[in-house]
């Protein structure tokens, strides 16, 4: 494991050094600083000086501070060396010296990446932030654009209303007008009088109902200005509203850097905190001590103020006695004497009571001392119980890891398992190609042991013409290269009655037949199972559970036997023959 640290500055982006310290590199510096810390707290240790100079950067006098020197200008890319030092009176004490080395350019340019990449992702952030913003107010524009156009719609759609209302009056006004005339000719002498009055009548009407239309219109006109006004209003909202997300962008950006801020104050003030708690602790346990101890002298002060009250009453009897018994001195001497002798006793009381009180003094003063060692004992119990809860800790994480290590190891078996698995089905494939192959092999020694029988029987029926036999297979006069299957020889061959093949089954084989097979001719019978045809010789190890090639006989070559390993087109027939076929030839 290596310890990276790095130094950058916010204002300039091409300012990094980067230091990397590996354990024999931290052995070296531990030697040459006279370091007490092992590799594995260092990197807590620094962080806990770090921290320090920070508490102490906005004091006058600063206890730690940061030192950066370089040997010549930054500019120049020379090493530099980062010192922590505490100041006191006496001397400037350097903790700690690190030296770091300038980033080159591949660095730099990672690191500018890495910041580059950080402020794209906050400006992505902020562009979906005003697009969002955006939307929600061009929606709201639009609803109020159309809520306007509606209203508009209806407005026009009063007026015209109105206009028609008032056509249609004026027409009716007109026409009963005419009526009117026209009856009044008529009639003019007889009903003048109810004319008129019917004439102020509907007058009064229309006036009524002009005056309405008028106060129709003017509610309109209102409803329209009001509309006006609150589209101005919006317009102007929406202008507000931008204004506003202008500064809302500037605030965000001030609440991070206040945020920042506060994160490094929080910090601070969480160290504060638990400080305070602690000294809360102990002033808790000193006050509850102190109100023990209160508790105590006031029920001494109570006992010594009963005590004096005793004393005081019997004073004041003492006193009204002697009063009383001043007049009668001569009568009452004897009297005087016991008196005297009961106020000598009284003051031996007294003096018993304030021994009394000087022990209880020396008492308190004793659990004075030991309730302080009690808290002393209270601050050992408080380390231990810090020390044993660190150690939880540690158990803790010594446990996770145990977890994560079991979790790795039952993946590992889980792959094992797996791996076992393919390898059984690749022994079980194995097995059957191992099976395969030792049929072919029969096959090849059944052919050597026709052909033997074949030329024991002589030369007279291999030299028959191919007109002769008209069931020959063709393949063996067309010089084929290649191991060829008994099958094919006994597929025109009925089955025979008492297991004689040469008497009822003629079979001829080509001349070239003992040159392809020359190979397994020439090895005696008992080196059958050694003969491995051109494969690997893994495959032709002696099994406990095989079947020796010489004992196999002809009634291996049945259905049940050559099944799983046959074609379709060359399946054995039910009276356990294989089909003629010219297409299989197994190799």
């Amino acid at each position: 494991q290596d310890l990276a640290v790095r130094l950058t500055d916010d204002t300039d982006p091409f300012f990094l050094y980067n230091l990397v310290i590996s354990e024999e590199d931290f052995q070296s510096l531990k030697s040459q600083q006279g370091l007490l810390v092992d590799f594995s707290a260092f990197p807590q240790k620094f962080i806990d000086l770090l921290q320090q100079c920070i508490q102490e950067q906005d004091k006058d006098v600063p206890r730690f501070l940061l030192q950066l020197v370089s040997s010549a200008s930054v500019l120049d890319h020379t090493p530099i060396s980062l010192n922590v030092v505490e100041t006191n009176p006496f001397k400037h004490l350097t903790h700690l010296s690190l030296k770091f080395l300038p980033g080159n350019d591949a660095e730099i340019k990672k690191f500018l990446a890495s910041c580059l990449k950080s402020l794209k992702e906050d400006k992505t952030v902020l562009e979906e932030k005003l697009r969002r913003t955006e939307e929600d107010l061009t929606r709201q524009l639009s609803y109020t654009q159309q809520n306007l156009s509606e209203k508009s719609r209806e407005l026009d759609k009063l007026k015209n209303e109105w206009t028609s209302y008032t056509t249609a009056l004026k027409n009716t006004h007109t026409q009963e007008l005419t009526n009117e005339k026209e009856r009044a000719l008529q009639a003019q002498t007889q009903y003048q009088q109810q004319h008129e009055q019917q004439k102020k009548e509907l007058e009064n009407l229309h006036q009524k109902s002009i005056q309405q239309l008028q106060n129709r219109l003017s509610e309109l006109e209102v409803i329209n200005k009001d509309l006006t006004e609150r589209r101005y209003k919006g317009d102007s909202t929406v202008r507000e509203l931008k204004t506003k997300l202008s500064g809302i962008e500037d605030e965000c950006q001030r609440a991070k850097q206040e945020v920042l801020s506060l994160r490094r104050e929080n910090s601070a003030l969480d160290a504060e905190c638990h400080e305070k708690e602690k000294l809360v602790n102990q002033l808790q346990t000193r006050v509850a001590v102190l109100e023990q101890e209160i508790k105590d002298k006031d029920q001494l002060v109570i006992r010594t103020k009963e005590v004096l009250d005793a004393t005081q009453e019997q004073k004041v009897i003492l006193e009204e006695s002697t009063e009383k018994k001043r007049s009668h001195m001569e009568k009452l001497e004897m009297t005087i004497k016991s008196l005297s002798a009961e106020l000598l006793k009284a003051n031996e009381i007294i003096k018993k009571l304030q021994g009394d009180l000087k022990t209880l003094m020396s008492k308190l003063k004793l659990k004075n001392t030991v309730t302080i060692q009690q808290e002393k004992l209270l601050a050992e119990k408080e380390e231990r119980l810090q020390k044993e809860q660190r150690d939880l800790q540690e158990m803790g994480q010594s446990l996770r890891t145990k977890e994560q290590e079991v979790c790795k190891l039952q993946e590992q078996l889980q792959t094992t398992t797996e791996k076992l698995e393919e390898s059984k089905q690749l022994l079980k494939t194995n097995e059957n190609v191992i099976t395969w192959l030792n049929k072919q092999l029969n096959d090849i020694q059944m052919v050597k042991k026709l052909e033997a029988s074949a030329s024991a029987q002589g030369g007279g029926r291999t030299a028959i013409s191919p007109h002769g036999m008209p069931n020959r297979p063709s393949f063996l006069s067309s010089g084929i290269s290649h191991p060829i299957s008994p099958l094919y020889a006994f597929q025109n061959c009925p089955e025979p009655a008492h297991n004689s093949v040469s008497s009822h089954c003629p079979v001829q084989f080509n001349t070239q037949l003992s040159k392809m097979t020359g190979t397994t001719a020439s090895h005696p019978a008992n080196k059958e199972n050694g003969d491995n045809i051109g494969l690997d010789s893994k495959y032709f190890k002696k099994k406990d559970d095989s079947i020796p090639l010489r004992g196999l006989s002809q009634n291996t070559l049945n259905s049940e036997y050559l099944k799983p390993y046959l074609p379709p087109k060359a399946q054995p027939s039910a009276k356990g023959a294989v089909t003629p076929t010219s297409a299989y030839f197994p190799g």
